[in-house]
C-alpha cells in the first residue's frame, strides 16, 4: 500500500468528528444522535436532518447492518490501493438507519456477497495507525426449509 497516498484520502479529525474516531479506537461505532427526536445520523452534522434540532449526543450503536450494495474494485483507480486489488467497497445500511461506505474485510476469499446480507463493524488500525471501521459479512441467517 502506498501509505502517503492513502493518508491523503483520510478525512481530517476535527472537534466535530472526534467522538466518531475515539469510538473507532475503542472498538465501537459511535453516531450522532438527536437530543430531541432520537434520530441517528452519519456523517456528523450541525443539525438533525429530521427535526432540525441542534441538540445532539454521540452514542455507541450496535455496529450491525445489512449490505445494501457493493463493488469489487479490479482497476488500480486509487494509487493508495494499487497493491490491494481486488478489494470490495460496500454501501451499508446500519441497523439504526444511516448509511455508511466502507471496506468489506475477508470477503474476497469467500462466496460472492448477497443483497441484504447481515454485516457487522470491525475495527483496527489502518496503514497509518489510525483505527478505522470496516465491515465483515456475516453468514446468511436464513433457515433452509425442507419438504416433508
Amino acid at each position: 500500500m502506498n501509505v502517503a497516498a492513502y493518508a491523503r484520502l483520510l478525512p481530517d479529525i476535527t472537534a466535530d468528528n472526534q467522538p466518531f474516531w475515539d469510538g473507532c479506537a475503542a472498538g465501537e461505532l459511535r453516531l450522532q444522535t438527536c437530543g430531541e427526536c432520537g434520530t441517528h445520523r452519519f456523517p456528523e452534522a450541525p443539525v438533525c436532518p429530521r427535526c432540525l434540532s441542534r441538540a445532539c449526543v454521540w452514542q455507541a450503536v450496535s455496529g450491525t447492518g445489512t449490505l445494501w450494495s457493493w463493488i469489487t474494485m479490479h482497476q488500480k483507480y486509487f494509487p493508495a490501493f494499487a497493491d490491494e486489488v481486488p478489494y470490495r467497497v460496500a454501501y451499508i445500511k446500519l441497523t439504526e438507519g444511516p448509511f455508511m461506505v466502507g471496506a468489506l474485510v475477508g470477503s474476497q476469499d469467500g462466496p460472492e456477497p448477497e443483497p441484504d446480507q447481515p454485516v457487522r463493524a470491525v475495527f483496527g488500525p489502518d496503514a497509518t495507525g489510525r483505527h478505522v471501521v470496516r465491515f465483515a459479512v456475516q453468514p446468511s441467517m436464513e433457515r433452509k426449509v425442507t419438504a416433508r
